[in-house]
């Protein structure tokens, strides 16, 4: 089981996924088209006990595409420039 766009990282890197309420859910809607609603997707990382793990996954590893950790693609570039 793991999120699209994971590459070759070990179970022990990632064992946050196996809780992630994404993997239980349509991965379509984590990855939606240009202009297409992140509502859905983001319900669903609010009520996600591995949120945190997940955006941090997401920012040490550049993702840009998708919802992560509740996050958009546009969210995330935003928070990577405030902490700069």
């Amino acid at each position: 089981m793991g999120l699209p766009g994971l590459g070759d990282y070990d179970d022990s890197e990632l064992g946050w996924q196996s809780d992630a309420l994404c993997a239980q859910t349509d991965p379509e809607a984590f990855f939606p088209e240009k202009g297409g609603s992140t509502r859905d997707a983001k319900k669903v990382c609010a009520a996600c006990n591995v949120r945190s793990q997940c955006l941090e996954y997401a920012l040490a590893n550049d993702e840009r595409f998708g919802i992560w950790g509740g996050l958009s693609e546009r969210e995330r570039r935003r928070l990577r420039k405030q902490a700069v």
